[in-house]
């Protein structure tokens, strides 16, 4: 028999609620530089949020807002694609797609007119119905070899 709460911490997380609340997030990387990016993460994310990288180093929403921005600048036409949603607690894990081609500097690359397409992988933590932490790694290094040709 399942014990049944009230209680929103313990609500059971779907994969369609799950969906609904990183779907802001992904709409910010999808062409940011012509989105409100901060508004978008606003609604997706806790103002304390954390997105980590590669280190215990981590953006706060408002500073990934700028970063969506400054890669949008770089790949006008960047697109961000949820591949696979897997819920796991309160956890949301995103296999996701990033393409685009850049017109300017882009992590230190020039230009080539060449487009890049790359994985990613997100790990959400989720609390009250909003993204409080994100661990994620984009396979950028194949990207920047796929734009040099």
């Amino acid at each position: 028999m399942t014990q049944q709460t009230n209680d929103s911490n313990t609500e059971q997380l779907t994969t369609e609620k799950a969906r609904k609340i990183v779907a802001p997030l992904y709409e910010a990387l999808n062409r940011p530089a012509e989105k409100d990016t901060l508004a978008l993460l606003s609604q997706a994310c806790h103002e304390d949020y954390k997105s980590y990288s590669t280190n215990e180093n981590f953006l706060t929403r408002d500073v990934l807002a700028k970063v969506f921005k400054q890669i949008g600048a770089s790949v006008p036409d960047l697109t961000w694609t949820v591949k696979d949603l897997m819920v796991v607690g309160d956890r949301v894990i995103v296999r996701g797609e990033a393409s685009g081609t850049p017109t300017a500097e882009f992590w230190g690359a020039k230009p080539t007119g060449k487009a890049f397409k790359t994985m990613a992988i997100d790990i959400f933590t989720i609390r009250d119905n909003k993204l409080a932490v994100a661990y994620h790694i984009e396979n950028w290094i194949e990207a920047l070899q796929q734009m040099k040709g």
